[in-house]
């Protein structure tokens, strides 16, 4: 069942709706100020009215609404100076203009400003009393609804977001909204925003610049905290977008609102505590950041380097509140300094009795000097009297300080620049045209084209998305006197210069955090030497990462390189991989030991062939030598001396005529000496067929026929050769893949066809020689030649058989050598297997160096 109470709620509810409708069938419409009337905190009449929206206070009380009966005003708390001062330097301005004679001639300015306690419904709420007036009814005519707004222009608000809320409420309708602190980059979109305009650089400049300010230092592990606020969400994310593309990580990104809950900030504090990022870059408001330094210097998270937004990096009141100097040697952005002349006189003339707006004055009074005005002259227990004549210029306090003169600054333009577009709307010169009907979306026409000087020479323009230029000061938090920080101007930061000179920072000596003089550290990975490469750790940011040697023939000759570059083929990397240098040319040389000892081996060759060669021209007439030919063993001598030579060849730096020469020379000699072998073979043979009964062999291969057999063997390899040389010869070759640290010198072959076909063909010459010699090896006579020339075929037939698989599978220089010692042993083969038998006999046996011993049988078969 639905409870009596229920029952009667719901009834007085249809009761109240049928008597709306009724009345408003019966009675004409009327215009009516709904809600609570609402007055400004500071008013002054004027023929022209300014809005202001500022929050005098920073906070507010919390309560508990039943929504059964209508939510009570907000209770504001925690007054808050700064934005007290800005209200302060808005009427600076408008009574500079009152008074001036060249500005507004005739035209008075009055103001309406209202508090909004940091609260976005309250901003909004002001933001419409400004444009509706506090009337509480109309008229009853639908023509007074329908009246201009009720201010020009609204001068306000402080943050972003508040910013964010009234422009969309009051764009509509055109009435310009200038703030002179609210820097979101997202107000810049004049689709969304098309009366607001700003006096104050967008963070889409300030995110960047902190970005390059963090990696100037060399921070790439850095931990980001941020208002949760249009302000922080926005700045952090475009500085995280930059950082990224600069090669900056953030370790973690949080965010918090001041009126967040105990437990939300804890977790904060504990990401904080958890991290090994030492840099903090704080994208956050002044109101967020004094929270957070109560629960900092709770817990006493000293040590860390804090990067600072421009909202309370150059705030005092921040700097007064951080007592445990947690913040000490902060570095941030701020707006470039600036000097207003008169309205430090004019703030510090404050006299609260004599202001408008006397409550708010008096609480201000009251709280900067902690005393309490009374009617009585007995003032509260334990509580100093005001006089409201308290001298404000000995006060040590921020408020006398000025630090946010260059605030202080936007305000005055913001109220100039209004009064510039009503003063040409207008038309004044010496007096106003009173007649000119005023309207917001002119005066905003006029807003964004204005371009003037202020009286302290500053330049005053709005671009297209209604922002100033971007110029910022790098300050430097350092201990003062008497604890008191010194914001220390260290560069500068000018968004109209070319991206390589827009950061510019000044040779002055900087206080890090703990008062430290060496830049802080903050780094996921030690950085790389060279020689090594950068190699993502896995499931991490890109800033973290293990340092890898680079690979044999790879350098990095740079800090931090993520990859190792190949190194030219000519050079090899060092040993420390952070240079390529030229490979050590390998070849088959002189000086080495291998190639000293084949050239050894060769000239020994070369002479003993001509100490057999001075033997058999010394005993030339004796029947030993002139036996089988002596023509043939004396051009058999000449080829093996070749033989010998030619290995020569093979030994130095390859060059083009070495290279054709050392193969096709090996190729040539090789056959004539086999073609001179193999003719005294076949004579022989013949000689033997010609002792037959009825022979006349010989008259078939006599000397003419074999010096012409051995010229004929000779020329077809000639040709071969020739035919090598011209088709594809060899030539010199850099082997760059054999060994990683060398580079070979060898000659490549051209044409692999041409080069075993000369082996091929002296090949099928000592094969047949061989079979040749081996079929005369056992003919009866004394002395025959065959079975020696048998051994030495055998010999260069092992040789180069042999030679095929090592030469194939020898690396470099050592193939070249195989090759040599082929040569060699195939050369001493046939030398000392055909000659130092004929020698021993020439030089030891002399008795059997006869006709009759050569060619008759021996003593035994004689007697038989």
């Amino acid at each position: 069942m639905i409870p009596t109470q229920k029952w009667s709620e719901q009834g007085w509810a249809l009761l109240q709706l049928l008597l709306v409708a009724s009345f408003s069938q019966s009675v004409k419409p009327v215009c009516r100020h709904r809600g609570d009337h609402d007055n400004p905190q500071l008013s002054k009449d004027g023929d022209i009215i300014l809005g202001g929206i500022f929050s005098f206070h920073s906070s507010w009380r919390e309560r508990q609404d039943t929504y059964i009966h209508k939510p009570l005003p907000l209770q504001c708390t925690s007054l808050n100076f700064r934005d007290f001062q800005f209200a302060q330097a808005m009427i600076f301005a408008i009574e500079e203009i009152n008074n001036s004679p060249d500005l507004l001639p005739g035209i008075s300015l009055g103001y309406k400003m209202y508090d909004t306690c940091g609260s976005i419904t309250r901003s909004v709420q002001a933001a419409l009393a400004l444009a509706n007036g506090n009337e509480v009814m109309f008229a009853q005519s639908e023509t007074s609804c329908k009246r201009p707004a009720q201010v020009q222009a609204i001068i306000g608000e402080t943050s972003s977001s508040p910013c964010m809320a009234i422009a969309t409420v009051i764009g509509p309708f055109h009435i310009p909204l200038i703030s002179h602190f609210a820097t979101c980059a997202c107000l810049s979109d004049k689709t969304k925003y098309p009366s607001f305009l700003r006096t104050i650089p967008s963070d889409y400049y300030q995110s960047r610049a902190l970005a390059q300010l963090v990696k100037h230092f060399g921070w790439t592990w850095v931990g980001a905290i941020r208002s949760n606020n249009d302000y922080g969400n926005n700045g952090m994310a475009t500085f995280t977008e930059t950082a990224q593309q600069l090669g900056i990580c953030l370790e973690y990104s949080v965010s918090f609102f001041r009126t967040d809950p105990p437990n939300k900030i804890q977790k904060t504090i504990d990401i904080i505590k958890a991290s090994t990022s030492k840099v903090i870059v704080a994208f956050l408001s002044h109101m967020d950041m004094d929270v957070l330094i109560h629960v900092l210097s709770y817990y006493n998270l000293t040590g860390y380097q804090w990067v600072g937004s421009e909202s309370w990096i150059f705030d005092s009141q921040t700097a007064e509140m951080d007592q445990h100097h947690i913040l000490n040697g902060a570095i941030g952005l701020s707006i470039p300094k600036a000097h207003v002349s008169g309205m430090r006189e004019f703030i510090f003339d404050v006299k609260p009795l004599n202001s408008s707006g006397t409550e708010i004055f008096t609480e201000f009074w009251e709280t900067l000097f902690s005393c309490k005005f009374s009617q009585s002259s007995l003032s509260a227990e334990n509580q100093k009297e005001c006089t409201g004549h308290e001298d404000l210029s000995g006060l040590q306090h921020s408020f006398s300080d000025m630090p946010l003169m260059p605030i202080f600054n936007n305000v005055y333009k913001g109220v100039y620049a209004v009064a510039h577009a009503l003063h040409n709307i207008l038309g004044c010169n010496e007096t106003c045209n009173y007649n000119v009907q005023l309207d917001p979306f002119m005066i905003l026409q006029h807003l964004k084209k204005i371009i003037f000087k202020t009286k302290d020479h500053d330049d005053v323009f709005f671009n297209e998305n209604g922002d100033p230029a971007a110029k910022y000061e790098i300050i430097n938090w350092q201990p003062g006197e008497n604890g008191i920080v010194d914001f220390v101007t260290i560069g500068l930061y000018d968004a109209s210069l070319p991206a390589d000179k827009q950061l510019s920072l000044q040779n002055k000596s900087l206080i890090w955090t703990q008062n430290s003089k060496q830049v802080p550290l903050s780094v996921c990975s030690e950085k790389c030497p060279p020689g090594t490469r950068k190699v993502l750790q896995k499931g991490k940011p890109f800033c973290c990462y293990d340092c890898k040697r680079c690979a044999e023939g790879e350098i990095s000759n740079i800090t931090d390189s993520v990859i190792c570059v190949r190194c030219h083929p000519e050079f090899w990397s060092n040993e420390r991989r952070d240079a390529c240098v030229k490979k050590e040319a390998e070849f088959l040389s002189y000086e080495e030991m291998m190639g000293a000892l084949l050239t050894a081996a060769s000239l020994f060759g070369t002479c003993m062939t001509a100490v057999v060669a001075f033997i058999f021209f010394r005993y030339r007439k004796t029947p030993i030598v002139r036996a089988n030919n002596s023509e043939l063993s004396f051009l058999l001598l000449f080829s093996l001396t070749l033989c010998f030579l030619c290995s020569l060849t093979f030994i130095g730096r390859p060059s083009e005529w070495s290279c054709m020469l050392r193969h096709t020379a090996f190729g040539i000699t090789f056959v004539l000496c086999i073609s001179c072998v193999l003719g005294k073979t076949m004579v022989v043979l013949m000689a033997f067929r010609a002792s037959l009964p009825g022979s006349n062999v010989m008259k078939w291969f006599g000397p003419t026929q074999q010096r012409l057999s051995v010229l004929v063997f000779t020329l077809i390899q000639v040709i071969i050769c020739i035919l090598w040389l011209t088709i594809s010869p060899p030539f010199p070759f850099q082997n760059f893949k054999e060994t990683k640290d060398k580079i070979i010198l060898e000659c490549a072959l051209g044409s692999t066809l041409g080069f075993w076909a000369v082996l091929g063909y002296i090949g099928v010459l000592a094969t047949f020689c061989f079979i040749l010699a081996f079929l005369a090896r056992k003919l009866p006579d004394n002395f025959n030649e065959a079975k020696f020339i048998t051994f030495s075929m055998l010999i260069f037939c092992a040789v180069w058989i042999t030679f095929i698989p090592a030469y194939v599978s020898s690396p470099g220089k050592f193939s070249v050598a195989v090759e040599i010692f082929a040569i060699l042993a195939s050369s001493f083969g046939l030398l000392i297997c055909t000659f130092v038998p004929k020698c021993y006999i020439i030089l030891l046996r002399p008795e059997k160096n006869t006709k009759k011993s050569m060619m008759g049988k021996d003593q035994r078969s004689s007697k038989i």
